[in-house]
Order: C-alpha cells, then structure tokens, then sequence
C-alpha cells in the first residue's frame, strides 16, 4: 500500500469567524510536487435521535441560511470548547427539543465534509425521554414534530430529507434497531454516568 499523506510546508489562517476557521496550506504530496490546500477548521457536533417510549422520533424543521430554505433534520449542534461529544449531545438535545435522555447510545461519526473541512459529528441513539423544557439559542427559530422511523425513511427516499447528517444517522438506528447492528458493538451510557 503506498503512503498518500501529504506534508504541510507552510500554513496561513485567512479568516476566524465566530464558528469557523479557514486556512491555507501549502504541502508537498506525495510525488514531491507543491499545491494548496484550503480548509475549514470545525469544533465538531453531535447529532441525536431522539425516539419516544411509542417509538416516534424527534425531528426539526429549521431555515437554513446558506440553501436559503426549510430543511428537516435531526437535533444537532456544535460541541462548546472543552465539551465532549456525549455532554455536547445531552445539551443540544434539552436546548433544541426541551427533551432529557436517560440512554445515550453511541452509533459512530461521520466526517460530512471531507474536501474542504475536518468537521467530525458524533451519532447518538437516545431513549427514555422526559420533556423538561425547550430552552432554544435567542438565534434559533426550530419547530419540532415526530415522524416513525419507516416514515423518515420514506421521506429520504423522497427528497423530503436531504440533510446529510440526517440520513446517514437514519440509516444507523436503523440498522441498530433492527437488530443487525449487534448492541454488544455499541456503547450505551446513561445519564447518571
């Protein structure tokens, strides 16, 4: 197997903004030519889904400003600095949904955006909800509903759902609840862990 890694030679941060970071390297490939590299640095997020003890999961409808459009998607949000991913998960999830999960089920991540971005979003399974209270950012308009798992999948299939966080997280539970991803391969936690 050959070594495709690429040597970074130089490396320029060329904007910060409040979420993300650009940056222009140059590197060394692999075959010792030089070319650029532009990116975005990402704290991260988690994306949740949420399923009630009638196994309905929770979803959002949310205007997205770059597609200029209403998307629906699965509660998610950016990790806070010094958070981990499971604390992240349990925050966004009060904050977006006003719902507390009891068992946090970790279904992996997913890198959405692997050209130009080394965002990673942690997936999480959550059961045993209580409704507390929803506690939404002052900058955050979301109206949330339940779908069934089979009228999600539907709805990808549609074009309904085009999120890619969505539907990659859609297609894991799943597979979990159905039972052809083994529990044994997943980590649960717990909400007093």
């Amino acid at each position: 197997m050959s070594d495709l890694r690429e040597k970074q030679l130089t490396t320029e941060n060329v904007f910060d903004g409040v979420l993300l970071h650009v940056y222009r390297d140059e590197v060394e490939l692999p075959n010792g030519h030089h070319t650029v590299r532009e990116y975005i640095k990402h704290p991260g997020a988690a994306v949740m889904i949420p399923i009630t003890d009638d196994g309905q999961i929770i979803f959002e409808r949310q205007f997205r400003y770059p597609l200029d459009m209403e998307l629906i998607e699965l509660p998610a949000g950016k990790i806070d600095p010094g958070e981990d991913a499971l604390d992240s998960a349990k925050r966004e999830l009060e904050e977006e949904t006003g719902y507390v999960g009891e068992t946090f089920i970790d279904l992996g991540l997913l890198h959405p955006c692997i050209g130009y971005s080394d965002e990673v979003i942690y997936i999480y399974l959550v059961k045993n909800l209580t409704f507390v209270e929803e506690q939404q950012d002052k900058d955050e308009f979301i109206e949330t509903f339940e779908m069934s798992l089979g009228e999600a999948l539907d709805a990808v299939r549609s074009g309904q759902i085009t999120d890619a966080k969505t539907i990659i997280s859609l297609f894991r539970a799943e597979k979990y609840l159905t039972g052809e991803w083994e529990e044994s391969e997943a980590s649960i936690y717990h909400n007093d862990e």
